[in-house]
């Protein structure tokens, strides 16, 4: 297995998480489920990942076979002997880079079986007989996608903040703008979406972290992402008529079609796409967790959007324009009213919408009288005290 990741090709074990996650997704069928079982089997088999086929037996999505469990052990363990023979004869015979090299092997073969813990402390023996800066941050790439398969943030968080660091030593190009995809997706995948969306939009042009996805995937992300962090002029500038993007939108299903509508207000064909969209987004595994979330955010952008144009607009012209009914818009609008994510008020009665658009200017004056007040305050305190 290539823990690098080929050009053009996702990590296997990356592959594997994402099966894995699939397999537990509630909204998966039972037979797709069978398929997902037998794929999830022939990787643990072919890689020898006896602890991840001990926990999985245990949770019961694999059966337990002890004596297959047993073969991967013993594999394990007379492949750890080879290789600890390979290190001990680089440090009596050979050079400090042979040195490392063996111990590197070593670090890959702990991360091909699965043995995570063995795995990053391996990692760390490695950095220890590493001087070169681009080597080191290989090394970082490593612990990251370890923290990606497991989703342990804390490490992947870590994991970045060290690569920063690097960066400072030195370091190319090439390994900056792959640490872009790679926070991009921590960033994504913990919820800041406003971040993850200018990071992927940097490395749209220079993308090389096949290892993680497809780049029809990233420019899935980078779509998505984009369209609830940035305002309307920029969304059209880097992401609506970016060649990079255009080149490969057709390609996944409804986004082309999620995108442009919303930019050219056709908010009947949007719902359409949007619709569509909706299970993707449940079924990728850094997505999910946020998929209310980001369901909510579209709508209250689309919304707001509609709402911009009008000073009042009745709720029959908005139901019409979205192809949806006045009670579902009514229902929908009272929800992000009174979360005050919409500055609109609905008038009941008339089957009006009025919109109440915060002024920047008389908000900012408000602010600096608020803080003259205060300000004003702590001086005749300040004055009472110098008094006495």
């Amino acid at each position: 297995m290539d823990v690098g990741g080929e050009d053009g090709k996702q990590l296997p074990h990356l592959v594997l998480a994402h099966k894995l996650f699939l397999l537990s997704h509630p909204d998966v069928d039972d037979l797709a489920k069978v398929d997902l079982r037998a794929d999830v089997l022939a990787a643990v088999k072919s890689d020898d990942m006896a602890a991840l086929y001990e926990s999985l037996a245990a949770d019961g999505v694999l059966e337990m076979d002890a004596a297959l469990l047993a073969e991967m052990r013993a594999r394990i363990d007379e492949e750890i002997r080879k290789l600890d023979e390979k290190i001990a004869d680089a440090e009596e015979n050979l050079g400090e880079s042979e040195v490392r090299e063996a111990h590197l092997a070593k670090s890959l073969y702990f991360i091909r079986v699965g043995e995570k813990e063995k795995a990053l402390e391996q990692l760390k023996v490695t950095e220890g007989k590493t001087v070169a800066v681009g080597q080191k941050m290989d090394l970082v790439f490593y612990t990251l996608q370890i923290g990606f398969f497991y989703m342990d943030f804390d490490l992947i968080s870590k994991s970045i903040d060290k690569a920063k660091n690097l960066f400072e030593e030195g370091g190319d190009w090439e390994r900056k703008n792959r640490l872009k995809v790679y926070e991009g997706l921590y960033c994504m995948a913990t919820r800041n979406f406003k971040k993850a969306a200018s990071l992927f939009l940097d490395s749209i042009s220079t993308f090389t972290t096949y290892e993680l996805f497809t780049y029809d995937t990233f420019i899935f992300y980078t779509v998505l992402t984009s369209v609830i962090s940035l305002d309307r002029v920029s969304l059209k500038q880097k992401v609506v008529d970016a060649p990079e993007i255009l080149a490969v939108i057709g390609k996944v299903p409804h986004l082309s079609e999620f995108l442009n509508s919303l930019y050219n207000c056709q908010y009947k064909s949007f719902f359409i796409a949007f619709s569509g969209l909706t299970e993707q987004v449940k079924l990728d595994r850094y997505l999910q967790p946020h998929f209310r979330y980001y369901m909510r955010e579209v709508r209250t952008v689309v919304y707001s959007q509609f709402l911009e144009s009008y000073k009042s607009v009745t709720m029959e012209a908005m139901a019409a324009a979205f192809g949806v009914t006045v009670d579902f818009i009514d229902q929908e609008l009272s929800r992000f009213i009174a979360a005050g994510k919409l500055h609109c008020k609905i008038d009941k009665v008339a089957g009006v919408l009025e919109t109440n658009r915060p002024d920047a200017r008389n908000a900012f004056y408000q602010a600096t009288i608020k803080q003259g007040d205060f300000l004003l305050n702590r001086i005749q305190k300040l004055s009472r005290v110098i008094d006495l």
